[in-house]
């Protein structure tokens, strides 16, 4: 190698160490303002009062250790999180590909063959040849990054698919055990109609009835009969649709909870200033629009010289003629330009194309973050409605037992009729039926908090999330050199 050729490698590497700084992407603070501008984040929320931080640990506040198993067996088993799993591995992969292109690209090239060797030409040897893009301007780097971003994005989009899976189990969990409970409520009132067929045939055989009322009350009783018919297949549907979600075959033979849980205490929602800090598909959102930056930067910087250094040695040699002033091996070593002289427009218009990818990007990520405020809004709202609603219900059962009490009496001494008893019994089994949807409704909503607000579901949470269906093997975690 020549002095020449040394000092121009050395100046070409001294610059590109000095223009190794990319400019980083935007922080979120940067386009909150673009991407929900006429929103105007109160300093409390507005749903309902709520208390202390958000839940690290939302699953083991119900207390229900069947629960429990059934969240852990739908994310070790869930389909939806195997796709997310295989996104987050792709991803990986991806940005380790990424990587490659930051280092010097190696080639070895041989031939031979004889006197002929594969084309008439008679020559013969091997040859290595090395090649080293020096990115001034950031382009290799851009697109490495933007990988990385897209790969930072898969593996929160992949969480809260995690949270979501819990969230999902959780509230069809709630939902099978009050099928069981409205059908334990239905064959009461099977029951309890079976009895006034029992006291009308009474009435009939002293004389204190024409058989009408038997009549009625045992058409009565083949009402309630449907209504237990339509709550059991309601009932096998949601152990199905159980079943189906933590990865079962949909048999409905699952084993739920006889009564609902308790609500756990008040509601730990934290600030809304920090809910698009936390919620795994707001962060997933925000990288997307980092990584939208990066392939604009990308495509300006293509826009710009490419200088790459080479190298490489070689032997050739020749059996039908003579290789003139050759002496083997041959070292040689320099750079190259490359630089875009006229291409249409086609470079220009890939900057604006990317340049409208981040302006969607950060619109998306407005969207994601005006609908994480809604959904946390909405179900504190929906939690407090159907609290204050559990206590009118729970009234309303206590004076519809009452009333239905005192017309069985006046049927008994016969100041009352029959139909006015079996309408006092439909009331109050109206009445336990709400109260017990309003109850489910109470944990539901609880879980919904729980979601919107982005609280993780895991005990691990607080110190790193654990190994799971989501996570790619270490493999595949990329790594920057």
């Amino acid at each position: 190698m020549t002095r020449g050729c040394g000092s121009a490698l050395t100046l070409a590497a001294m610059v590109a160490m000095s223009a190794c700084a990319l400019a980083p992407p935007p922080k979120s603070a940067d386009y909150r303002a673009e991407a929900l501008p006429g929103l105007q984040v109160p300093g409390a929320w507005t749903g309902g009062e709520v208390s202390g931080a958000v839940a690290t640990s939302w699953l083991a506040s119900f207390g229900d250790e069947r629960l429990e198993a059934l969240v852990n067996e739908a994310i070790a088993h869930n389909p939806d999180l195997r796709v997310a799993a295989a996104r987050v591995q792709v991803a990986a992969e991806y940005a380790e590909l990424a990587d490659s292109t930051l280092w010097p690209q190696v080639n070895l090239l041989a031939r031979g063959g004889g006197d002929m060797s594969g084309d008439s030409s008679g020559l013969q040897g091997v040859g290595l040849f090395a090649d080293w893009e020096l990115d001034l301007w950031g382009r290799v780097r851009s697109a490495r990054s933007a990988q990385y971003e897209a790969y930072a994005s898969a593996v929160a989009d992949a969480e809260y698919a995690r949270h979501s899976v819990a969230a999902m189990t959780a509230k069809a969990y709630f939902l099978a055990v009050e099928a069981v409970l409205q059908l334990r409520l239905a064959e009461e009132m099977v029951g309890a109609a079976t009895q006034l067929v029992d006291l009308s045939e009474q009435r009939e055989r002293v004389g204190m009835g024409d058989g009408y009322d038997a009549a009625l009350a045992r058409a009565n009783v083949e009402n309630f009969r449907d209504t237990v018919e339509q709550l059991r297949l309601a009932r096998e549907q949601a152990l199905r649709a159980l079943e189906s979600l933590i990865g079962r075959y949909p048999a409905a033979t699952l084993d739920v909870a006889s009564e609902l849980t308790k609500v756990p205490g008040p509601v730990p929602a934290g600030l809304p200033s920090e809910l698009l800090e936390r919620r795994p598909d707001v962060v997933a959102a925000e990288r997307r629009v980092a990584a939208a930056f990066h392939r604009e930067q990308e495509a300006k910087a293509a826009r710009l010289p490419r200088i790459s250094l080479t190298a490489s040695v070689n032997d050739i040699s020749s059996e039908l003629f003579v290789l003139k002033n050759r002496e083997n091996p041959v070292w040689s070593a320099g750079a190259s330009l490359a630089a875009p002289i006229f291409s249409g427009g086609a470079l220009r218009q890939q900057v604006r194309i990317r340049t409208a990818e981040q302006q969607q990007a950060v619109a998306e990520y407005g969207q994601v973050g005006a609908r994480a405020f809604g959904d946390v809004e909405n179900a504190l709202s929906s939690e407090f409605a159907a609290k204050r609603r559990e206590a009118v219900l729970t009234r309303a059962v206590a004076e519809n037992l009452h009333v239905a009490d005192l017309a069985q009496v006046r049927y008994r001494v016969g100041s009352g009729d029959l139909l006015g008893v079996q309408q006092r019994q439909l009331t109050v089994y109206g009445s336990r039926a709400s109260l017990v949807r309003v109850q489910t409704d109470q944990l539901v909503q609880r879980v919904n908090v729980y979601l919107a607000l982005g609280g993780a579901f895991d005990a691990n949470a607080g110190a790193g999330k654990t190994a799971s269906a989501t996570d790619p093997p270490a493999s595949a975690s990329p790594r920057r050199p």
